[in-house]
């Protein structure tokens, strides 16, 4: 890209969102409602900014498991969807074909993150292996590494995929871009080994740290809700990252930066696992009810898991011990408070007896 194009790369959700709760103060949680509505302050100014260019049916913010950046002063845009598996380049400015490949170019060999909202070019650090590798093939069926098969497989995109559509008065030139079938176990692959050095750190299933990440968000480290949770297991830095932070003797939250780096993120995400387990939920005797609570203790929090079966956390955990793992499954699936947290159980759940 031309060095005086801002790049500004929105990671935000659409839906809400409240991964990894704790069990702060009131003040904690004072200080996290203060900052979390300055991020949304900043992310509305921000959609304005792109209804002012698209139009109102337009706007196109990301989520935990999509991807949209904006270039050439918010005129052309990558959307990738990590559940589809699509990736949408599309542009309105008065060059589309030079300014579609460069965006192609530039997506196919971007590296992994490092910020949420930045004003430089895509990182491009061709020592290490694009986040795409091996999700996008070429018209020749091979993965892309360099630059060169990234400028071949643009130029075939520009000359045999290339469409149009139409919004209001705007006309939109894009292209879309496949991602292979098993997609998300090919990101899930290239996150394995830091799984497993945080599963054996904390005793933590390897199994179910990969189901926690496919449901937050199906292996995008790009991700980051609207509640601010960030990263591949969504950990917000005001609740569970100071939660972990506290434990560890460290005042103060991790920084966004820190909680982007994949390897942190599962880090930090399978230690407050463990937290939950060992500490917020302890005295529940069976593995497998525990690992319910636990499962769904991490998108609602502790206190409304024990809450579906009593207001005093003794009596609660006492009630669950005196139930078969399939009927505290039940209970929660069907009596939890929160709707969201009644279907993440569910969906962990179904992958991990899918495993």
């Amino acid at each position: 890209m031309k060095k005086n194009k801002k790049i500004i790369a929105l990671i935000i959700t659409v839906t809400l969102l409240t991964g990894c709760p704790s069990t702060n103060s009131k003040k904690d949680e004072d200080y996290y409602i203060k900052d979390t509505n300055a991020f949304n302050i900043l992310i509305s100014q921000y959609a304005n900014n792109i209804e002012q260019i698209w139009g109102p049916k337009e706007v196109l913010i990301a989520g935990p498991k999509d991807y949209v950046q904006y270039e050439d002063n918010l005129k052309t845009r990558v959307h990738i969807n990590f559940v589809s598996g699509v990736i949408t380049i599309e542009t309105m400015t008065e060059s589309p074909i030079e300014n579609l490949k460069e965006a192609i170019v530039s997506t196919l060999l971007m590296s992994e993150p490092v910020d949420i909202i930045r004003h430089d070019k895509i990182s491009q650090d061709l020592s290490q292996e694009p986040f795409l590798y091996n999700q996008v093939l070429d018209q020749d069926h091979q993965p892309i590494r360099w630059s060169g098969r990234a400028n071949s497989f643009a130029d075939y995109l520009l000359t045999n995929n290339i469409k149009t559509r139409s919004s209001g008065s705007h006309k939109i030139t894009y292209v879309e871009i496949k991602l292979v079938p098993n997609h998300i176990n090919q990101r899930a692959k290239k996150f394995l080994p830091i799984v497993t050095e945080a599963s054996n750190r904390y005793y933590i299933d390897e199994r179910l740290i990969l189901a926690i990440m496919e449901v937050e968000s199906a292996f995008n480290p790009y991700a980051v809700s609207r509640t601010d949770a960030l990263g591949l297991m969504q950990v917000q830095q005001h609740t569970a990252g100071r939660d972990i932070f506290k434990l560890r003797g460290k005042s103060g939250e991790p920084s966004r930066k820190f909680l982007l780096d994949p390897r942190n993120n599962v880090d930090m995400g399978t230690a407050y696992l463990s937290l939950l387990k060992t500490k917020y939920l302890a005295g529940i005797n069976n593995p497998i009810s525990l690992r319910y609570a636990v499962i769904t203790s991490y998108n609602g929090g502790v206190g409304s898991v024990l809450r579906t079966f009593s207001n005093d956390r003794n009596e609660a955990i006492n009630i669950i011990n005196s139930m078969t793992p399939q009927q505290v499954y039940r209970k929660l699936v069907t009596s939890h408070v929160s709707q969201e947290s009644r279907n993440y159980l569910i969906k962990v759940n179904r992958i991990l007896d899918n495993k």
